[in-house]
């Protein structure tokens, strides 16, 4: 039995649902991003192995390069305020605020050279993203207890403050104008990314961390309420899926 018939009649099914539903097509780029994140992860990983043979940050260059192209596919713009404050020569944490799957894009856009990062222990285990991230030095934390992941920020926390390294604050602007799980949409679009100034931490104790985590959190989140207004050319406001900081 001929088999191409059926297919291309599917195929062609698809494409005509795509065009006529929105579900069908929010779900069909979903999907394919996906798809390109794992295809792309297995050539990424290759070239990481064989430039430098393993596990190191110096790896992300490579990563961010490729996930820096993704924009392109879905008609993505990052238009970015502030970037020259991350030319630093000194250590310091960046903090940014989380949304969706298309985060990764963001993050790619702007994190300096040589940033290690930080990720929930679970996408360890996605198959060539979870390779991809293990090969760029991606420090993972088990969000699933509770216990070990406290303590582990709550060491960082201490060393900030004893280095007196600087929080470094970035925002992105909520996506809801043109990428929306809720009302299944998945447009184009231009994402305001602002870059704030340093929090330092010279001179503050221990006693003084929940104080400075509020400080950005405050920062953080009226920056996002302003710049998210300025972005949204269909009049939804930032919604549930912006969340301040994570």
């Amino acid at each position: 039995m001929d088999l191409w018939p059926w297919l291309t009649a599917a195929l062609l099914l698809l494409l005509l649902l795509v065009q006529l539903s929105r579900t069908v097509r929010f779900y069909a780029k979903v999907s394919l991003y996906c798809a390109i994140c794992f295809l792309m992860s297995i050539v990424a990983a290759a070239v990481c192995l064989l430039r430098h043979g393993g596990r190191t940050v110096d790896n992300m260059s490579i990563i961010s390069w490729f996930v820096r192209s993704f924009k392109y596919c879905y008609g993505l713009r990052f238009d970015v305020k502030g970037r020259q404050r991350l030319t630093v020569d000194h250590p310091c944490v960046i903090v940014s605020n989380h949304q969706s799957i298309l985060d990764m894009m963001g993050l790619m856009e702007i994190l300096p050279r040589r940033c290690v990062q930080i990720a929930k222990r679970e996408l360890l285990f996605t198959g060539p993203v979870g390779l991809i991230m293990y090969l760029g030095g991606v420090f993972f934390i088990n969000r699933q207890r509770s216990s070990t992941a406290m303590s582990v920020m709550a060491e960082v926390g201490e060393r900030m403050i004893r280095d007196n390294v600087p929080i470094i604050p970035v925002v992105y602007s909520s996506f809801t104008s043109f990428y929306d799980p809720r009302t299944k949409l998945f447009t184009s679009g231009t994402i305001k990314v602002e870059v704030l100034d340093d929090i330092p931490t010279k001179g503050l104790t221990i006693d003084d961390i929940p104080q400075l985590m509020d400080t950005c959190h405050q920062a953080m989140r009226s920056t996002l309420l302003r710049i998210s207004k300025a972005s949204q050319e269909n009049g939804a406001t930032a919604g549930p899926g912006a969340q301040p900081a994570q």
